[in-house]
């Protein structure tokens, strides 16, 4: 009898590993992948593990007016993986159904199925309070649990059922079978709910990583804008990340990039003739080709080997700028993974474009300050300039040619340079035009001194920077003393850091703040937008006797990297 006992309880344990496994393989397993089950969740765990705890009972095997089964699987399933309200519920209910299957041993099993729904839910608690919840779905913890649920039931038999005598003779027979049976079992069922989770975890492991790495790289390449040669570069970075047959960049009217299978004719610059990315542009929308429901048919070649694809629009501002294409050969499947990283990638890319958007148009603001501050420094300037060199004139010629040069060189200089960068040595060389002009209007009143470190006359900083700062300090300070004003420029070196002062003596701008004023205000924005939101120009002041505007850059020489530290 106990041999017999052993391979019942074994079909039936068999049945429930089938079920579990089609039930890891089914959206209702998805609950199963979070840390944490909403009601909703612990809902539909209800039902399943019900569900296995009533099937439990119709496959036991009939034993002197009683049954042996595998019933205790899913109350103590349901316990350990929800807790002790779910486990509590699960075994209430199938106690509740097997109590109205009849034998002596109805009560009993009908309490004892609630009491080890309720041991589960415990030992969920004691993991859960012991931060150890990884511990749930660990197989060893399902299978020692569940042998001691049953032992327990075999107690409350004993206990419960009368006559006793039968009791006794009842729990001899069918004690171990159920015992070995239900916890291996559960424990297997245990082990093909933990190893769907891992396989979900390491799914989404390799998808976030994958839209990391994507972002990372991808990360400065739409600062350059949205046209051929960035488009180019983020196909390819799209096509090495995911892996599919190929990718394609559009914006709304032709193709920017395409990169893999196919790209023998599939040209840059063509015209959009795939009726798939003409519907996602003008619906705003994704469209999917399966290849098996429905196929990408190619346009350009009879030949062509992409069978499937993926068209997501890129967006900005609600509106169609281009699209992303994902394809698969015919005989590669489109993973579902793929179609979700297409998406995410759309979703990063548009986000990229309407933040390069932004920066663009935070530049032209900047710039258009710029442009004002040069406007309202310029004719000031000349006005001032032409009535010094006129008094010169009038008593040494010479001296006026040489004024005279330095102004055109200063205005050549403004007006010819558009780079948004310029050396150290190129600012300098500015200033001192500007400053020989200026020594030569205040004369004894103004002196001037440049300490700056050779070896950082090749780093990089926003073109018209020190200019109007010196301006500042002559304008607002030097010109309102009657003592001799001093302006003093210094460059050093602060760790990796260069570090660049403008000081006057006259300590007389202390009333705008810590960044008052037009030019140092419209300095420190232009750093932070070209060298980094680290970077950028404070100033200090004390009343009556000196005034200095910081600038702290990056040491590094590429006039023409704008974006290199951004």
């Amino acid at each position: 009898m106990s041999l017999f006992l052993f391979l019942s309880l074994l079909k039936t344990m068999a049945v429930f590993l089938v079920v579990g496994y089609i039930y890891c393989k089914s959206p209702w397993f998805r609950p199963m992948t979070t840390q944490s089950l909403t009601v909703r969740d612990k809902v539909y765990l209800y039902f399943f593990f019900s569900a296995l705890s009533i099937m439990g009972t119709y496959l036991g095997e009939p034993v002197r007016d009683a049954l042996a089964n595998t019933r205790a699987i899913g109350p103590v399933l349901a316990g350990i993986i929800g807790g002790p309200v779910l486990g509590t519920a699960v075994g209430f209910t199938g106690g509740f159904h097997r109590y109205f299957q009849g034998g002596f041993t109805a009560v009993s099993c009908g309490l004892s199925t609630t009491v080890e729904g309720l041991i589960g839910g415990l030992v969920h608690l004691y993991l859960v309070r012991r931060q150890k919840l990884d511990y749930v779905f660990r197989p060893e913890i399902t299978l020692i649990t569940t042998a001691c649920a049953e032992v327990v039931q075999m107690a409350i038999i004993l206990s419960v059922s009368r006559p006793f005598a039968d009791s006794v003779s009842l729990v001899r027979v069918i004690a171990l079978p159920m015992i070995i049976m239900s916890s291996t079992g559960a424990a297997l069922f245990m082990s093909i709910i933990r190893d769907q989770r891992n396989m979900y975890d390491r799914a989404a492991a390799a998808f976030s990583a994958k839209v990391l790495n994507i972002a990372e790289r991808t990360l400065t390449v739409l600062t350059k804008g949205f046209n051929r040669d960035t488009a180019q570069e983020m196909a390819r970075i799209i096509h090495e990340e995911t892996g599919v047959s190929a990718v394609a960049i559009t914006d709304t009217e032709k193709v920017l990039a395409f990169v893999g299978v196919g790209s023998e004719h599939h040209k840059p610059e063509a015209p959009i003739s795939s009726a798939l990315t003409k519907e996602a542009i003008v619906e705003n929308r994704v469209v999917f080709a399966d290849g098996v429901r429905e196929q990408y048919t190619c346009t350009l070649s009879k030949k062509c080997p992409l069978s499937s694809a993926l068209v997501v629009p890129l967006t900005v501002d609600d509106s169609v700028v281009g699209t992303i294409k994902l394809y698969e050969e015919r005989n590669k499947r489109f993973l579902n993974m793929n179609k979700s990283l297409g998406q995410g990638i759309a979703r990063l890319l548009s986000n990229q474009l309407l933040f390069s958007r932004y920066e663009q148009q935070k530049n032209l603001l900047v710039m258009a300050e710029l442009k004002l501050l040069q406007a309202q420094v310029n004719p000031h300037f000349l006005f001032n300039s032409m009535n010094t060199i006129i008094s010169v004139l009038r008593k040494d010629a010479g001296r006026a040619r040489e004024l005279l040069v330095h102004l055109a060189n200063f205005f050549r200089k403004n007006l010819k340079r558009q780079s948004e960068l310029s050396t150290l040595q190129e600012e300098l060389e500015h200033v001192h035009s500007y400053l020989t002009i200026e020594k030569a209007r205040f004369e004894d009143r103004l002196v001037v001194e440049i300490d700056v470190d050779p070896n950082l006359l090749g780093i990089t900083i926003p073109t018209f920077t020190l200019q109007p700062l010196i301006e500042n300090a002559i304008k607002h300070g030097i010109a309102n003393m009657l003592d001799p004003g001093i302006a003093r420029i210094r460059a050093y070196s602060q760790d990796d850091f260069a570090i660049i002062e403008i000081e006057d003596n006259a300590g007389a701008f202390c009333e705008n703040g810590s960044t008052g004023g037009l030019g140092i205000k419209i300095v420190d924005r232009r750093l932070k937008f070209l060298k980094g939101a680290k970077y950028g120009a404070s100033l200090t002041c004390v009343p009556n006797e000196k005034t200095k505007v910081t600038i702290r850059i990056p040491i590094e020489s590429n006039a023409h990297d704008s974006h290199a530290h951004h």
